[in-house]
């Protein structure tokens, strides 16, 4: 019989359970939503911020920087303390933090508090984030019932960031760069009262954090993104690229040494004894690099050379957002049940590629019509596509492994914007620099010419995605234990006996 993870008591009143269960989904992804608006909303107010805290163009990345690598390193550490500790707990813990640090940098007098607020939102958004998918997971039943609560969690996770820019643009212009922190503190506040009264704890279990572990987990993921970041600014030969890399490789290799004997690992190995779900981890880091580089010179195009506001700027991405919205729901609630998840991914991440294809074309003298094509090819084939490779990630994992999985999802995630945004960057700076060599003499078409290098390199990614789940992700049975709910059989062998199982190939 399926696994009773939904909320409701049997003997509830379906509408109340329907209630319930909205209530539920709406707290986890507002806290979704929180965590993702704030690597884009304060993107937009970064010249803002450099001008009242007297930051210098090299340290102001660091307002980015210092998030992104605390978020990213502590994501294993906190998934695997839900796991433990119990979901809710650690949930309420990390909005908790996430929140109070929001105050504290709307607050900062100077950088320096600034950056540490940063972190320490990135502290919280990585206890959050990986227990706020993981209680979606186990709380939303095995089948269509959670393939659309995944459709919602979908929307949010890659619409949020065009938000964030509509958001952050709109709060710049009316009140000040503070409020794109300061927003954070009534939503958190109400998220915490509704978090404790509607959401319900999974069992603490009876183990011991794995400290080696944790160590080379937490700093091997900060070392490695911090060498990615590190690249795109200072090159990929500089000394500390090259360290943090080395540093970073041996310290993951080290964490995996270590978990294969950890009888409480802080991440099973046993998650990458499946395929498909190896293949979806590899084509998510594959498809964020190529997002994440297209927010990035998407963003610089259209202020500087459509010269567009900070507000004008975020609407702009407003059909993407819808596209994604739409498909997002289309995908979860009818296509992947109709054609099954692997040729919905494939197809949806193909009109991906064709529209960052299509910004390759873009140059000095191009309009806003240019981009809209490519923004609603781009938006439609994420929003097809992230459902099913959301759900590929997480199926057939054991519940007391749901936080640990979450937590690989968004590490890839992590480390796939860090590792795009490196590449485009030098990417970017070559073609810039071999348009200026033959004299091409405005500046702004040499941003152009280095913008479409870099939207090639996207392109690129992003066609890697579609190759990786065209050749590994397995077929239409796959997909059918998707959208049903397991035997038995299958949920008392695992995910590893289950690879095993002949019958399963």
């Amino acid at each position: 019989m399926p696994p009773t993870t939904t909320l409701a008591s049997p003997a509830r009143p379906t509408t109340e359970r329907q209630a319930h269960s909205g209530l539920v989904l709406g707290v986890i992804l507002t806290v979704q939503l929180m965590v993702v608006l704030d690597a884009t909303i304060v993107n937009i107010a970064l010249p803002d911020i450099a001008s009242s805290l007297s930051f210098s163009p090299a340290s102001l990345s660091w307002v980015i920087t210092a998030y992104t690598l605390a978020f990213g390193g502590f994501l294993l550490l906190g998934a695997r303390a839900g796991d433990l500790l119990g979901r809710k707990r650690v949930f309420i813990a990390g909005i908790a933090v996430f929140t109070a640090s929001s105050l504290l940098g709307g607050l900062a007098p100077n950088g320096g508090l600034l950056l540490a607020a940063r972190a320490l939102q990135g502290l919280g958004g990585a206890l959050a984030a990986p227990s706020a998918l993981a209680l979606l997971m186990t709380m939303f039943a095995e089948g269509r019932e959670r393939y659309q609560a995944l459709g919602w969690y979908t929307a949010v996770s890659i619409g949020g960031g065009a938000v964030g820019l509509i958001l952050g643009g709109l709060l710049v212009q009316v009140a000040s760069w503070r409020w794109v922190l300061f927003v954070n503190v009534p939503i958190g506040l109400v998220v915490l009262v509704l978090a404790r009264n509607t959401l319900t704890e999974t069992p603490s279990r009876n183990g011991h954090f794995d400290i080696l572990g944790a160590l080379t987990s937490t700093v091997g993921v900060t070392t490695l993104a911090y060498g990615f970041v590190r690249a795109a600014t200072s090159g990929w030969t500089d000394v500390l690229t090259v360290g943090s890399f080395a540093i970073g490789l041996v310290l993951l290799g080290t964490f995996v040494v270590l978990e294969r004997g950890a009888s409480e690992p802080i991440t099973p190995l046993r998650l990458f004894a499946d395929r498909s779900r190896v293949a979806s981890y590899l084509a998510r880091l594959f498809l964020v690099a190529g997002m994440f580089g297209m927010f990035f010179f998407l963003t610089q195009f259209i202020q500087g050379v459509l010269h567009y506001g900070a507000l004008q700027t975020g609407l702009s991405f407003l059909p993407f957002s819808v596209a994604i919205f739409a498909m997002s729901q289309l995908s979860a609630r009818v296509l992947v049940e109709r054609f099954g998840a692997k040729p919905v991914m494939v197809v949806g991440f193909m009109f991906s590629t064709a529209g960052l294809g299509l910004m390759t074309q873009l140059s000095a003298t191009s309009g806003y019509l240019s981009l809209l094509v490519p923004l609603v090819l781009f938006g439609t084939g994420n929003g097809l596509g992230f459902v099913p490779l959301t759900s590929a990630s997480l199926t057939g994992v054991r519940p007391e492994d749901a936080g640990a999985a979450s937590g690989l999802v968004n590490v890839m995630q992590q480390l796939g914007g860090a590792l795009g945004l490196a590449v485009l960057v030098s990417v970017f700076g070559s073609g810039a620099h071999d348009a200026a060599t033959k004299s091409v003499a405005a500046a702004q078409q040499a941003f152009v010419v280095g913008a479409d290098h870099a939207f090639i390199a996207a392109t690129m990614f992003v066609a890697g995605t579609v190759v990786v789940l065209a050749v590994a992700i397995r077929g239409r049975r796959a997909t059918a234990r998707a959208i049903q709910p397991e035997p038995e059989w299958v949920r008392e062998l695992g995910p590893a006996d289950e690879a095993r199982d002949p019958a399963a190939a």
